[in-house]
């Protein structure tokens, strides 16, 4: 009876990933997520991957050497997702440079932890939520573009403090998120096509000044 269930979701996945390609900008002056300039704290994250996968035996003495050799010289996040792709899960990866959509039809979906924001992202959330966590995130422009489609569905938003989270619907800007922000602070801009659908943004809670 519910065979038409995992149908829908593929359909309904495709045509996000094609709705937001069409839609997509194509600007050559921002650098792609895996020519992005490693820092030093992205590196540690992959350094412990490896420790530990040396110390679970799935990497030998020498192959640990030579990642981290590897590591240590890397100059992109491209050349450090390598590194451990072949020791966990996608979901997993101490670093997703993944730009896909993200589609939950009937279910849950979520973006979060270490992971790259490209400057347009496109979500779906049919009779599903989709959560997107940016207090770790690299984005990739100042002002990030989130196309979404809520049909009966929930986006669920965690920002970092200092982000500015703004939804746009029919010509009406909506500024969803509570606390004061810089004038040139990062901008995530909800454009949304919704149809009984709900946004929530989750903020850090506000500090109290001392006197």
């Amino acid at each position: 009876m519910n065979d038409w269930l995992p149908r829908l979701s593929e359909v309904g996945e495709r045509l996000a990933e094609e709705w937001i390609s069409v839609r997509r900008t194509h600007d050559g002056t921002l650098p792609r997520p895996h020519e992005l300039r490693a820092s030093d704290a992205d590196r540690e994250r992959i350094a412990q991957v490896l420790q530990e996968a040396h110390a679970d035996g799935r990497l030998s003495l020498e192959e640990l050497e030579e990642r981290l050799g590897t590591l240590y010289s890397a100059r992109t996040l491209g050349e450090l997702a390598g590194l451990t792709a072949d020791l966990l899960p996608a979901e997993q990866q101490p670093l997703r440079l993944d730009g896909r959509p993200v589609a939950a039809i009937f279910k849950k979906e979520q973006r979060g932890g270490r992971w790259v924001v490209p400057a347009e992202l496109g979500v779906t959330a049919m009779f599903g939520t989709t959560r997107l966590d940016f207090r770790d995130a690299i984005l990739q422009n100042r002002r990030i573009v989130i196309s979404a489609t809520l049909v009966c569905g929930g986006l669920e938003i965690h920002v970092p403090e200092g982000v500015e989270v703004l939804r746009v619907a029919k010509d009406k800007t909506i500024r969803l998120t509570r606390q004061p922000t810089e004038p040139d602070a990062p901008v995530i801009e909800v454009r949304t096509t919704n149809f009984l659908g709900e946004i929530k943004v989750k903020e850090p809670p506000r500090r109290r000044r001392r006197w």
